[in-house]
């Protein structure tokens, strides 16, 4: 009797339907490291976008500081001693402090070819990770999968939280060296100026009393310290939570190996603990200061 051919057909289905899932599988991971690398890109150029940014409002911030000093120094020194040439050495400052910022403008202009916008190089990283998530979710991940992704995501949460404290520490630092600086050049200024005349005396001590005094206020108003403060403790808390649980120590000491998910849970619910903790503290921070004030309140510096 003749072979049919036939007979390994359900061989030849399973083979073909493990070959059609080996090759989706190999696509898909091809497709997620593409998507991925555009995030990271995208987080690249904004980064550079954001630090040049930056150092180009500096460069405006000292090219006008520097020409608006030299000319009041200048007139000053006119209408005061009827010689302008008694603040040569302060306009050779300031010509000095503008030629430098023009050329970091210039670098900046040249460094920022080929660069998008700010708001186009925002577009871009939203675009790429909402594509990145929705690879990720067409898998459609169980619970307990769901809740290795969250443990991985918890790493950018307390770095942005820690970002976002070194900045408001550097802002509160700068604005408090900038009152104890100006108070004692206050002192200092007030001291010489003995005529009631306009002098230059009085025209620095105006200044710096004026700075002092809008510094205080941006301090007192959006209360930097107290932000880098819960911002650094909420992301110590996390941290803390995180290291606990890859450890199996402190609350998760009790999970042994198998109860794996149950660890994890426990870990969720704790970090969005935190994270409800912080963001209710922001709010608080956010109203005046005679409505709430954050029930504990950061040591004094």
């Amino acid at each position: 009797m003749a072979r049919s051919f036939d007979d390994d057909a359900p061989r030849r289905i399973r083979d073909a339907d493990e070959l059609i899932s080996a090759r989706k599988r190999d696509a898909d991971e091809r497709i997620y490291v593409v998507t991925t690398n555009l995030v990271i890109d995208a987080q690249e150029k904004l980064a550079r976008r954001r630090r040049l940014d930056r150092i180009g409002r500096v460069g405006w911030a000292v090219s006008w500081l520097s020409l608006l000093t030299a000319v009041i120094g200048t007139v000053t020194a006119a209408v005061t001693t009827g010689d302008p040439a008694r603040f040569v050495l302060g306009d050779l400052i300031c010509g000095s402090l503008l030629l430098l910022s023009q050329l970091t403008l210039v670098w900046v202009h040249f460094a920022e070819r080929g660069l998008p916008t700010l708001q186009r190089a925002e577009a871009q990283l939203a675009s790429a990770q909402e594509s990145l998530w929705k690879q990720k979710a067409q898998g459609r991940p169980g619970l307990e999968d769901r809740r290795k992704l969250y443990l991985e995501e918890v790493t950018t949460a307390v770095e942005q939280y820690q970002a976002d404290s070194r900045k408001y520490r550097r802002i509160h630092n700068s604005l408090q060296s900038l009152i104890m600086i100006g108070s004692a050049s206050t002192t200092t200024i007030a001291a010489l100026d003995t005529g009631k005349e306009l002098t230059w005396q009085s025209v620095t001590l105006t200044i710096i009393s004026f700075a002092i005094t809008v510094a205080a206020m941006f301090t007192g108003y959006y209360k930097f310290r107290e932000r880098s403060y819960f911002l650094q403790q909420t992301a110590d808390a996390i941290e803390e939570e995180a290291n606990a649980v890859t450890l199996g120590i402190g609350p998760y000491s009790e999970f042994g190996p198998g109860r794996e998910g149950e660890a994890l849970k426990k870990f969720t619910q704790r970090v969005e603990e935190h994270r409800n903790e912080q963001r209710r503290r922001q709010q608080q921070l956010d109203q005046p200061a005679d409505q709430a004030t954050p029930t504990t309140q950061p040591p004094a510096a």
